[in-house]
């Protein structure tokens, strides 16, 4: 424990000392003078006598807390919380066009999103990755969430999907340097990020020839290596966290002048969230996206804060100094 003022906490203790000692010095007068005046001291003896002595006992206590809490004592305690990093993943490919899921899945996914940051406390340092054959990472993890909002407003559809590269410059985002599945297949020490979360808003659809559990693509050339990605993140202590934007029954969607069928994934995204330890969550109409925060748990940590105890003191103190008056007014009828 420390104080902020500590010649006060010495002065607490001098003074308490005095007060002690200048009590029993009175109560010894006291009795001596009683005892000259040949008065019986059999009454201020025993239990019932000696319990007189109990709300001086309870002033005498709340004296010391009383000044020690104008010495502005603190502890440092381990407060519980949710906190650590999250970053979220969009996919803006081509395919979330499809109006499967109203008004479109990207509509879907940003509400989804939006919905999850609101709901996050402070302590949560959240970044944005949008994703179609690439990935970008649209804003660095930040405490601030309206900046988050604002990138994830800014997300606009184009192009094919890559989940191994959503995956990788999400733990880009985390790590806070280049992270790349190199070719000789020697998977890179990132550390581990034990309070760090990806959540990821895709249909599960992969344009980049890995698929979803195509461990074998080749890591440095742009495609597959799905599952090489999760395997690192899960390595990591990274948790993927996947929400399904879509339907199984699909629709079809207008790519370079064609009509292409699109679905979603759903085997896809829970195969990828198991990999880490996370779990899929479904969005398929509007209810589902709304209620998508409350579903995905985060992690809850302790981090040392220095907690003030003036407060605490001067409580207690209270109670003391109400204890003994209330004593004493119950067994003399007055405060003397």
């Amino acid at each position: 424990m420390t104080v902020m003022y500590p010649l006060l906490a010495v002065v607490a203790v001098l003074l308490t000392a005095a007060a002690i000692t200048a009590y029993v010095v009175l109560l010894r007068r006291w009795s001596a003078a009683l005892r000259a005046a040949g008065l019986d001291l059999t009454a201020f003896s025993g239990p019932a006598g000696r319990r007189r002595h109990l709300p001086y006992a309870l002033f005498l206590a709340a004296l010391p807390l009383l000044l020690l809490a104008l010495a502005r004592p603190a502890a440092e305690v381990n407060v519980p919380r949710v906190s650590g990093t999250v970053i979220l993943v969009l996919d803006v490919s081509q395919s979330m066009t499809a109006d499967d899921v109203k008004p479109n899945r990207l509509s879907a996914a940003k509400t989804a999103a939006a919905g999850f940051v609101a709901a996050q406390p402070s302590t949560v340092d959240m970044g944005v990755v949008v994703f179609g054959q690439d990935g970008l990472a649209t804003q660095a993890p930040t405490a601030d969430h309206d900046a988050v909002l604002s990138a994830i407003d800014r997300a606009s559809a184009a192009g094919g999907t890559s989940l191994r590269q959503a995956i990788l410059v999400a733990l880009t985002a985390i790590v806070g340097k280049p992270v790349a599945l190199p070719a000789d297949g020697q998977a890179p020490d990132l550390g581990y990020w034990g309070s760090a979360t990806i959540v990821l808003f895709s249909d599960g659809e992969d344009t980049s020839g890995g698929g979803g559990g195509g461990g074998g693509g080749a890591a440095g050339d742009g495609s597959g290596g799905v599952q090489t990605a999760a395997d690192l993140a899960a390595t990591a202590g990274v948790r993927i966290e996947t929400v399904g934007i879509g339907t199984a029954q699909g629709t079809t969607v207008k790519a370079d002048g064609y009509q292409v069928a699109t679905a979603l994934r759903e085997d896809v995204l829970t195969d990828l969230a198991a990999t880490t330890g996370g779990s899929y969550h479904p969005a398929s109409d509007t209810d589902q996206i709304n209620q998508i925060h409350r579903s995905i748990d985060l992690r809850i940590t302790t981090r040392p804060e220095t907690v003030e105890l003036t407060g605490v003191l001067a409580v207690a103190a209270l109670v003391l100094l109400t204890a003994g008056g209330l004593l004493m007014i119950s067994w003399h009828g007055r405060i003397v």
